[in-house]
């Protein structure tokens, strides 16, 4: 197994009747939960249950904001590699198949990842949205502000670890029309 972290989109959120009528594949991450998916589920963030596995260890947020987020962070991010075409490929890529997969949420799938550690998967995904991921945020809103250069010049030095996702219409678990 490789251990990824899975994003998708949807026009509802999973719940105990079922999961969404349409699901979007927007990206998958190996061996960790990538600051971007964090940023995406960063807005509204709410423990639901999983489209994949049965405990519930899937986080929905809302879509518009937390790609906002994403997109004014990869802003920040792109004024210290004004002249990195990679870094400004992975960007175009990223914000084109955002918009082309908008739902009303993001939902990310973290089973593989928090079966890792060997903790209890329901324990990881509550301090994941609870502590993580706000944290993820906080520091995001302060580089967008200016007020985190630091933090800003280590995620630009290592940015495909926080960006580079596989970004596609098909993911290693995807779901029929």
């Amino acid at each position: 197994m490789a251990n990824r972290s899975y994003l998708y989109s949807a026009d509802s959120v999973p719940n105990e009747a079922g999961i969404p009528q349409r699901i979007r594949c927007i990206s998958e991450h190996n061996g960790d939960i990538p600051l971007a998916h964090k940023l995406m589920v960063g807005r509204g963030t709410t423990i639901v249950p999983s489209m994949i596995w049965n405990p519930p260890i899937g986080i929905a947020a809302d879509y518009v904001d937390g790609a906002a987020l994403l997109r004014d962070l990869l802003r920040a991010v792109g004024e210290g590699l004004e002249d990195d075409a990679e870094f400004a490929e992975c960007v175009a890529r990223t914000t084109a198949h955002l918009e082309k997969q908008q739902a009303k949420y993001f939902v990310l799938e973290t089973g593989e990842i928090v079966s890792m550690s060997g903790d209890d998967p329901a324990a990881s995904v509550r301090r994941l949205a609870s502590e993580d991921i706000p944290d993820a945020v906080a520091k995001a809103e302060m580089a967008i502000a200016g007020h985190n250069d630091d933090w800003l010049a280590s995620i630009r030095s290592d940015w495909q670890r926080h960006f580079a996702s596989f970004y596609s219409e098909a993911l290693y678990f995807s779901f029929p029309d």
